[in-house]
């Protein structure tokens, strides 16, 4: 008999809800639910994902059993093996290398949405390594870090009808979310309001539809914001009363910011000087508000002097915590992604064997331990593994023999660090190099063909979700599982409770479920799961103007910061070498001189590379291998202007190679139009129907932009570690080999 069940779809962040029918523990049919989170059933209409969930929850090419390696590393050969005997051989070896070097001998890489996060940051803390990796330096991090300097917590747009003027900066809505933001914006764009500037070099989708588009050249956001501050604070624009009262620093950034008036930045930034005062005099208009995303999380050295001036800008014109501005968010009143993470549980461990100390001194163990000294006062709780994660660098020594101790041991879920991590040589030698590699994903991808053991992960629909925000909001969202996992694979919690169980963690793991974890965590709210899941959400009003609410003698409450205010200017960022204010870097160098000169002898151009710009309906590296979506978009492309295209002697469709010091790449060119002289490449191109074992690995080394890229400290941003994706360079000719892609694919079995 039918039942209908109220779930949640996983292919995106937003976890919009649905019915489904279920019918002998299977899913037969999905309905969406618009009367849960995220309420608006236009946003399901216009969505492709969804409709991929019956076909993904049987899909040939699952992995279904837990299958170890009998042949040699990356040969694809697998025996089914039972989920007892595999994580107990795991954790017998964990421990066995944990006796033989130390608790950080084990690393881990994580990805999503398809994730829960903390029980992998619990199982690794318990564990006693720090050692988890990510991209956090290039996604996230650099915005917390700033919001959390300036303010003393993180916060978040609030977009109105009120608004007056909403910058978008170095993120394209309309292909990287296509949800509820984006059509909001749209309906409220078209009634008149907010006027929307759109800063990125590529008319973008959403740039479309600007009233004012800005093609920075690549790297250069850092001097434009600066001069939109020189222009607000020279004519007199600021809110004078919120400096006065609320802000420390704002005499130094006066005269910092004084060289970089109009034309002086548009010399830098390619743009007519009068764009720097039009941006500049419409976000004066109070409320007014910013939204960045990756393309400026990726620019190396320029990220967190960009995100710096970021904060700048909303606090001397007013627009901080007011409506229509930005919102200061507010600590959960569940229990915080730190506790549940168990970082403090094991901190004096963790901190001692961080690879990060001496190299990136915010994104680290002391770095954490300064905000958070001001935070506890405030009763915030910041989550701790995302900000101390390890460099990538750092990691790839460690795994290579050059780290202060070695990483022998690695686990990987839902993510594919051979197409998705910089420099795919480097990244392809040090996971072969492993005594153990242990990936957790729903395929076999090129990573998981060279691990000891690929575990079955349940997916959309399988497993209940718990999306909190990244730990900084009192905001959950998310709703329960429709249907036991299918066949053997298990929630991503299950799996981390059982090996941190054997690896003896037992007390720290007392829910035998994720819901009842879940449950557990929600118990401060007095909201029950079934509550939860029925609503889909959990949010609670968050009031402007909080810095004003007077405490209990009577005193404003101000900011979580060691003088209580916006701190325009940092002493701890000076102390760290950083400045105390934000001044422009460099750009992230991929070509060596004496490679441009050579490839430039050949005929070859050199150009500034860019890449990461998200397509729909793609995310990242994800779901190339649904048949539908590659017959929509069959290519992986490269985007030049007009006149970037003749001066390559190119025309749209034809083959352009690229290269750098580390590698070569093929695209199949695009033109359109963007900023002369730079080229984007298309982001996690591979061939998941293709045979994923070695030497080829799924095509990754054929379109694949990590080939070419680097993670390396050298010219990253000192104190995060922020290396670039979007400020780099790169030889470029047209002309080489036929790509691969376009024929129709069938997608490859996993192994049974």
């Amino acid at each position: 008999m039918a039942e209908a069940r109220k779930t949640n779809c996983h292919f995106c962040g937003y976890l919009c809800g649905f019915t489904a029918q279920v019918e002998d523990g299977r899913i037969t049919a999905l309905k969406p639910d618009p009367e849960r989170y995220p309420y608006d059933e236009q946003v399901l209409n216009g969505c492709q994902r969804w409709r991929m969930n019956l076909d993904v929850l049987d899909g040939a090419d699952r992995v279904n059993h837990p299958l170890k390696r009998v042949g040699e590393r990356g040969s694809g050969q697998w025996e089914r093996v039972s989920w007892e005997a595999a994580l107990d051989d795991i954790a017998d070896k964990l421990m066995a290398l944990r006796v033989e070097h130390n608790s950080g001998v084990v690393a881990s890489m994580i990805g999503g949405p398809h994730t829960s996060f903390w029980p992998l940051h619990r199982f690794m803390s318990l564990f006693g390594s720090p050692n988890n990796a990510g991209i956090g330096q290039i996604c996230w991090n650099p915005r917390i870090w700033s919001d959390v300097l300036a303010y003393g917590w993180t916060i978040e747009p609030d977009i109105t009808e009120d608004t007056n003027c909403l910058i978008i900066w170095g993120t394209d809505p309309a292909e990287s979310d296509n949800s509820v933001f984006w059509r909001s914006l749209l309906r409220m764009h078209k009634a008149g309001r907010p006027k929307l500037v759109v800063i990125d070099p590529r008319l973008t989708k959403t740039a479309r539809i600007a009233d004012v588009w800005v093609p920075l050249l690549p790297g250069t956001d850092s001097t434009f914001a600066l001069g939109l501050l020189n222009v607000i604070i020279n004519e007199g624009l600021s809110d004078a009363a919120f400096v006065e009262r609320w802000c420390i620093g704002f005499e130094e950034l006066a005269a910092h910011v004084a060289p970089y008036a109009p034309e002086a930045v548009a010399g830098v930034c390619g743009i007519p000087a009068d764009v720097v005062r039009e941006v500049a005099r419409a976000f004066a208009q109070r409320p007014s508000t910013i939204i960045t995303g990756r393309g400026i999380d990726q620019v190396g050295e320029n990220v967190l002097p960009t995100h710096r001036a970021r904060t700048a800008l909303l606090a001397i014109c007013g627009n901080l915590d007011r409506p229509g501005g930005s919102s200061l968010l507010q600590t959960s009143d569940f229990i915080s992604e730190l506790d549940l993470e168990c970082t403090l549980d094991n901190w004096e461990v963790l901190a001692d064997l961080s690879l990060n100390t001496g190299h990136t001194p915010l994104q680290s163990y002391a770095g954490y331990a300064h905000v958070k000294e001001s935070m506890d006062a405030d009763g915030r709780r910041l989550p701790a593994r995302y900000l101390t994660s390890v460099h990538p660098d750092l990691l790839l020594r460690a795994m290579e023999g050059a780290g202060p101790y070695p990483i022998r041991a690695v686990i990987v879920e839902a993510t594919n660090p051979l197409v998705t991590y910089a420099d795919t040589h480097r990244m392809l030698a040090a996971l072969s190099g492993l005594d153990l590699l242990v990936v957790l994903d729903y395929y076999v991808t090129p990573t998981a063909a060279l691990a000891d053991y690929v575990l079955p992960a349940a997916g959309a629909m399988e497993r209940a979700t718990f999306q909190a925000h990244g730990g900084v909001a009192n905001f959950v969202y998310g709703g329960a599982k429709a249907v036991e996992p299918y066949h053997e694979r298990k929630a991503d919690y299950e799996v981390f409770r059982e090996l941190g169980i054997r690896c003896g963690q037992a007390e720290h793991w007392p829910d035998a479920t994720f819901e009842e974890a879940c449950e557990r965590t929600l118990a401060p709210t007095g909201l029950d799961w079934d509550g939860y899941c029925q609503m889909g959400m959990y949010a609670m009003p968050n009031p402007p103007f909080k810095h004003e609410q007077l405490d209990e003698d009577g005193s404003p409450r101000g900011f979580a910061t060691p003088s209580g205010k916006v701190e325009l200017a940092s002493a701890y960022l000076d102390s760290l070498g950083g400045g105390a204010l934000p001044a422009p870097g460099s750009s992230y160098r991929l070509c060596s001189d004496e490679f441009i000169q050579d490839r430039q002898a050949e005929g070859w151009t050199h150009l500034t590379l860019i890449t990461g710009g998200r397509r729909q309906p793609y995310n990242a590296s994800m779901y190339l291998n649904h048949p539908p979506f590659r017959a929509q978009r069959p290519l992986p492309l490269a985007e030049v202007s007009q006149a970037t295209a003749d001066m390559l002697g190119a025309a749209p469709g034809d083959v352009v190679t690229l290269a750098t010091d580390k590698g070569e790449a093929r695209f199949v060119l695009d033109v359109i139009r963007m900023a002369d002289g730079v080229i984007h490449a298309d982001y996690g191109w591979w061939h998941p129907e293709g045979p994923v074992q070695a030497p080829d690995f799924g095509g990754i080394f054929e379109s694949n932009v990590n080939v070419l890229t680097s993670c390396s400290l050298e010219g990253a941003e000192p104190l995060i570690g922020t290396w670039a994706y979007n400020d780099m360079d790169c030889m470029v000719r047209a002309g080489g080999e036929a790509l691969t892609f376009g024929s129709p694919i069938e997608k490859q079995a996993a192994p049974a």
